[in-house]
């Protein structure tokens, strides 16, 4: 058995085109702002790839970045500063934070209605009672391959490998509500029989941050594996999931090429429902 390779680019350029077609059609052209703190190569180059997404489809932005020594107070007066921006439809604050700065603080003083990661704890509320119409990105884009590749998830046996704030918990929501309706299991760093729940997963989701984890003989044969994790190692940067693993999952969505575009092109999504 050789996998089908989830191509998180192709759907992503796919989807990028939609949203300039809806873009041209708008009055009032949307922005997207960003706010970054600190020199992480890996944030910096995420959020120029999010620039260069809305300059491919006609959407304004606006960079707020400020440097590693930025106090809580500095980053906070960057959010109010976008808030009250008439010009920006939504924006993100890029995480993770300096371990200086309090990220709850932060999150919390975001305009909900200006919140294009869907990470303000008013629209996460909303989100896991079903009736919130932004959806955090990272959950939305593994959500939009599934469905994109025709993978069965209504009483799907899914095992998501990460518990954090932006990918492993609304996941586990997004992935248990209708219509997706699966049977989820949430893994962490205290679960005890993580081996037996990888070999029992119909679909594993990895989302953890440690280099090449899941191994090709860990998974059933068929499973699908969503690569999620990132890693910079001596080799480069590295996902979650030993890429031979494609030889005997039925489905495997790689990093880098993945889930990575597709969480850029929903945050395009996002914004332009803001805009609504």
């Amino acid at each position: 058995m050789s996998a089908v390779i989830m191509n998180g680019k192709a759907l992503a350029e796919r989807i990028k085109g939609e949203i300039a077609n809806q873009v041209l059609n708008m009055n009032k052209k949307p922005a997207l702002g960003t706010i970054l703190v600190g020199s992480d190569p890996g944030s910096i180059a995420y959020v120029d790839g999010k620039h260069r997404d809305c300059a491919q489809v006609g959407i304004k932005s606006i960079k707020m970045n400020l440097p590693d020594t930025a106090t809580t107070a500095q980053v906070l007066s960057a959010v109010e500063e976008l808030n009250k921006n008439l010009e920006c439809t939504g924006f993100i604050v890029q995480l993770p934070l300096p371990k200086t700065v309090d990220t709850e603080k932060v999150l919390l003083a975001i305009d909900p209605n200006k919140d294009a990661d869907g990470l303000n704890p008013i629209n996460l509320g909303k989100f896991a009672l079903g009736t919130g119409s932004i959806i955090p990105c990272t959950p939305k884009a593994i959500i939009a391959l599934l469905n994109e590749y025709k993978v069965k998830l209504p009483g799907a046996n899914v095992l998501i490998i990460g518990r954090g704030t932006t990918v492993g918990r609304p996941l586990s929501i997004l992935l248990s509500q209708k219509p997706s309706n699966a049977t989820v299991t949430l893994a962490h760093s205290a679960t005890s029989n993580l081996p037996e729940l990888i070999k029992n997963a119909d679909i594993v989701v990895a989302a953890i941050g440690s280099a090449h984890f899941i191994k090709v003989g860990m998974i059933k044969t068929g499973a699908v594996v969503i690569d999620v994790g990132i890693t910079r190692t001596r080799e480069g940067l590295l996902g979650d999931v030993d890429p031979q693993v494609a030889l005997t999952a039925s489905v495997f969505a790689p990093m880098p090429g993945g889930v990575g575009p597709m969480t850029r092109a929903m945050l395009l999504t996002n914004l332009i429902e803001l805009a609504k």
